[in-house]
């Protein structure tokens, strides 16, 4: 089997750790001996199940021995919630490791494949690494900026509006659109959103229609700089999912002390340059708290913020099939450029057609 065929079988299996891996890599590895794969396995479960490795070793058995490993993250050679991925492998007698990527992660960086190569096993690297990398863009920005990868969502209308004249907003793409955004909650590990559609929307910011589902709810961040969002309604709801309260000394303490009477836990910090909370401050913060991937979810005046600022990696369009007009809201609210161009652009990714709407990826640079 050639090693770009077998790579992409080890990152269709990574794919399947998607969502209960983080804040561990989502890593897939198979073993192939005599030309057909013996063993394939994806990492479990953060702190509860195997790295990808271990997983595709026990299913190998004793076929490992003499075997191709296939993975497409760099194994580690250190002891933290598992023992050394390394080890295991030298262990089974694994004659060749084929790795995508190496892993910025500094307890790792270049150890995995010193020690193998070390013990004479023939390592190589490089096999599917843009394939790799993409399917990863979350984890490594993490490990190598300390913030989590950033996604800027929104759905509107074909001229960009978000809600009609009278503010109406349900719905503007349809179900099919509306559950494949469900996805992109499922993928991230914190929903962020601001107060203004936080008070109007009341959102519960849950997966409810997504599979697989995560192995748990994302954390709900909400940014209220001045303490506006009363600590009712679905968002704090802690049966539902975890919420996290990002404000500043504006807040009155009676708004502090009754969202963490509703079981949210309240950080403060200090204020932006224009009085709202700090962005930049918030990544790092979840960042520390292990988020490899945010969702912003609005609303127009956050989603400006964060493309005014530089602060997301990928912005996804849902474009729904109406015309809102000059007294529709619009979906991004930012002063923007004065000439064509000093405009800011994206590269587009992807095109896909959900029902009757189109649901445009891009990268923001």
């Amino acid at each position: 089997m050639r090693d770009d065929l077998a790579m992409g079988r080890a990152l269709d299996v990574a794919a399947t750790a998607r969502r209960h891996a983080p804040p561990w890599p989502w890593v897939g590895c198979v073993l192939v001996r005599g030309g057909e794969i013996v063993g394939a396995g994806a990492t479990g479960a953060y702190r509860a199940g195997p790295h990808a490795e271990v997983a595709a070793l026990a299913a190998a058995g004793d076929a490992a021995r003499g075997a191709t490993a296939y993975v497409t993250l760099e194994p580690c050679d250190h002891h933290g919630n598992t023992p050394p991925c390394t080890e295991a492998l030298l262990a089974a007698g694994v004659a060749r490791v084929v790795v995508a990527i190496g892993d910025p992660d500094p307890l790792v960086s270049g150890k995995g494949f010193a020690r193998l190569r070390a013990a004479g096993v023939d390592v190589i690297d490089g096999v599917c690494a843009p394939e790799a990398t993409e399917q990863l863009a979350p984890y490594l920005r993490h490990r190598r900026t300390g913030r989590p990868f950033v996604v800027a969502k929104i759905a509107t209308s074909l001229d960009g509006g978000v809600a009609a004249a009278d503010g109406s907003s349900r719905w503007i793409t349809s179900a099919v659109a509306r559950a494949d955004s469900h996805g992109l909650r499922a993928d991230s590990q914190a929903i962020l959103v601001g107060s203004g559609t936080a008070i109007v929307d009341q959102p519960a910011l849950t997966v409810r229609d997504a599979t697989p589902m995560p192995s748990r709810q994302p954390t709900r961040v909400l940014l209220d700089a001045r303490g506006r969002v009363p600590a009712t309604g679905p968002l704090f709801d802690a049966e539902l999912a975890p919420t996290l309260v990002v404000t500043t000394e504006q807040a009155p303490a009676a708004a502090r002390d009754a969202w963490l009477a509703a079981g949210a836990k309240v950080e403060v910090v200090d204020p932006g340059v224009a009085g709202g909370v700090d962005l930049d401050t918030v990544l790092a913060l979840l960042g520390r708290e292990g988020v490899l991937q945010v969702l912003v979810e609005g609303g127009g005046r956050l989603l400006g913020s964060v493309l005014e600022g530089g602060h997301a990696q990928r912005l996804v369009v849902y474009v729904a099939p109406l015309v809102l007009g000059a007294r529709g809201k619009p979906g991004y609210v930012m002063p923007g450029a004065d000439t064509i161009d000093a405009a800011r652009r994206f590269n587009l990714l992807t095109v896909r057609q959900l029902g009757p709407d189109v649901r445009l990826d891009y990268e923001v640079a």
